[in-house]
């Protein structure tokens, strides 16, 4: 298998994750659209939601409530979480994750972390 995420996953390419546990990892996207731009990344290859079977519904749950963490532990107080469904759908890799995009200014210009 040639995907970029399970050889980040599997340390094959260098990576800092910000979160590591038996099932998930996460670390900042190479290419931010946000201040703060995070993945959170099943270590399980599944290509995307439109693969997700019954026996999957633990690991969703878990993506977003590590992304929840995540916003927390860096005091986000307002965020947006992304999953791109298929390349119609914006994603461009081939393995489900999570977007995490925080940190934008508020109205007086502070930025919201």
């Amino acid at each position: 298998m040639d995907c970029i995420f399970c050889k980040i996953i599997n340390k094959e390419m260098p990576t800092d994750f910000i979160y590591e546990d038996e099932s998930v990892v996460a670390f900042g996207d190479i290419r931010p659209s946000a201040p703060i731009h995070y993945l959170v990344v099943p270590r399980e290859h599944i290509q995307s939601i439109i693969y997700l079977q019954k026996n999957h519904q633990e690991i969703i749950s878990k993506l977003i409530f590590t992304a929840k963490n995540i916003a927390e532990k860096f005091g986000l107080k307002g965020y947006k979480l992304v999953f791109n469904v298929g390349r119609e759908g914006g994603q461009i890799i081939d393995h489900l994750h999570l977007h995490l995009l925080g940190g934008w200014k508020n109205e007086a210009g502070k930025i919201n972390v």
